[in-house]
């Protein structure tokens, strides 16, 4: 019978699949805002158009949501895109350090997890090929 992944796996993919899913619903949000633009988002990297950040927020919802199913299913690919979204989700925690400290120590102490389970307990599937018999002669 084939083991399944390490509960430190199991963490990580919930975490991303949980992360993809607030990334989703941003981004619903983002498609149906018809009120005011937020402050700030004019020296917003995508611009000023809330429907570009929502089209960025879906696709990388969907990463997220994909990276956490294929996690579960040990996939070496999404092991390293987990990893890079867990790096990238540490470092935007950091930048928001000056103003809500203490979620922000959460958010990148739950960042540091992800990658070390992806990187110290991740097991990839392993393949079992069929033994074929080679005739000898």
């Amino acid at each position: 019978m084939a083991q399944g992944p390490s509960g430190w796996v199991r963490f990580a993919s919930i975490v991303l699949i949980y992360a993809g899913i607030m990334r989703v619903l941003d981004s619903i949000w983002a498609f149906r805002h018809t009120g005011a633009l937020p402050d700030n988002l004019d020296g917003g990297v995508l611009g000023t158009n809330l429907t570009t950040y929502a089209v960025v927020y879906l696709i990388v919802g969907v990463l997220l949501i994909a990276t956490g199913i294929y996690v579960l299913m040990r996939s070496q690919f999404f092991r390293w895109v987990g990893v890079a979204a867990g790096i990238i989700g540490g470092l935007s925690g950091a930048v928001w350090l000056p103003y809500y400290p203490v979620w922000s120590l959460v958010y990148v102490g739950i960042s540091v997890l992800v990658v070390y389970a992806l990187i110290a307990h991740f097991e990839p599937a392993r393949t079992t090929e069929p033994q074929q018999d080679i005739p000898t002669a």
